[in-house]
């Protein structure tokens, strides 16, 4: 736990940077950060006369979005997120069964799609295969006693069949992920698990310890704190690696029904209409896990609030687009090695002038 300001800090300035790599002005970024602040505001306001449990059961269901924001949406905004919620559902574990796996003498196996997705049987051979084998195998395992009982109940009813490493998004590069695939009455009832390693958080340095012994129960503990709608299957455990040295995880489904919102496709009044969005749903997660009635209480009625995290948000862009500068000048003058395509691209961008290119 830390300053609640340090999230509204965070979307507000990710807004703004946003705004940025989409060339629009800075009237038009500022509308995205006063709708994000001035709905995180008027939420929490609204979440601080709420009891304890209507707060704890609050929550937006995909299906109610269009009657509550038909005046603000207007028809085509309206008529996108029909299509984004048809296209989220369609990302459950069938689709992802489908696209991840073939079948391998008479058995459902990953497929080999290097270096996104690559089976443990490609990445390793003879006994440390066995071992990594048998150490992912014990996460599994072991896992689901931190599961409640109902949930390690129908967690038992699948059998482990097939292991890959795969790559995922940013903030995790670098890390320890992998897929399990798991069958249960057959091969007609796949469960796709993610098994992603849990470091420190960033801000662990700047905030009293943590209560969590495990980094992946920290995450674990925070999303079900925070989230409207958890996975079922979301659990932790730590495990050590071939290397001998132990490493905490934790364990969620593979695409189940998870949307993925894209800025850089939007235009100034789509990103408002997300910011807000983004701005309520904070809110009602501090409200969850903070102090509401003092967090509505220092933000008050007035702007002044939404104001001043403007002018922070496009400082910090102006902070990131510095940052990103020096980060290509070290690539392109060698003081730093790069490797592949990607970071050719990101020395090749560093030389334009214009920071409305740069994302």
């Amino acid at each position: 736990p830390g300053p609640w300001e340090w999230d509204v800090k965070r979307l507000a300035a990710s807004l703004v940077i946003a705004g940025r790599g989409n060339g629009f002005a800075p009237a038009g970024r500022q509308a995205a950060v006063i709708a994000a602040i001035g709905a995180y505001r008027a939420w929490m306001r609204r979440f601080a006369a709420m009891t304890n449990l209507d707060v704890w059961y609050a929550h937006v269901d995909v299906d109610q979005l269009q009657g509550r924001f038909a005046g603000v949406l207007g028809r085509r905004y309206s008529r996108r997120l029909s299509r984004a919620a048809i296209s989220a559902r369609s990302r459950d574990r069938r689709r992802a069964f489908a696209r991840l796996t073939e079948v391998t003498e008479g058995q459902p196996r990953f497929v080999s799609d290097p270096p996104l997705l690559v089976p443990v049987r490609e990445l390793l051979r003879g006994a440390e295969h066995d071992l990594l084998t048998g150490q992912l195998t014990t996460v599994i395992d072991r896992y689901g006693a931190t599961l409640a009982d109902d949930r390690r109940s129908l967690l038992a009813q699948y059998r482990l069949v097939d292991v890959a490493r795969k790559v995922v998004g940013v903030g995790s590069v670098g890390t320890r992920c992998w897929v399990a695939l798991l069958l249960g009455r057959d091969r007609d009832d796949p469960l796709l698990l993610q098994v992603k390693e849990a470091q420190a958080s960033v801000l662990a340095d700047h905030l009293p310890g943590s209560r969590y012994g495990n980094q992946g129960e920290r995450v674990v503990a925070g999303q079900r704190l925070m989230q409207a709608a958890g996975d079922i299957f979301l659990g932790w455990q730590r495990v050590g690696g071939i290397d001998g040295q132990c490493r905490d995880f934790y364990i969620r489904q593979l695409q189940d029904w998870k949307g993925v919102a894209l800025p850089e496709r939007m235009d100034p009044e789509g990103l408002a209409l997300f910011a807000r969005l983004c701005g309520a749903t904070l809110a009602r997660a501090h409200a969850r896990s903070g102090d509401r009635v003092a967090i509505g209480a220092y933000l008050g009625a007035g702007d002044a609030f939404d104001r001043a995290i403007v002018r922070f948000a496009e400082a910090y862009a102006d902070q990131n687009e510095r940052d990103f500068a020096a980060l290509a000048e070290a690539a392109r003058s060698g003081r730093i090695s790069t490797a592949g395509r990607r970071a050719n691209r990101v020395v090749a961008r560093g030389s334009d002038r214009s920071p409305t290119r740069r994302r």
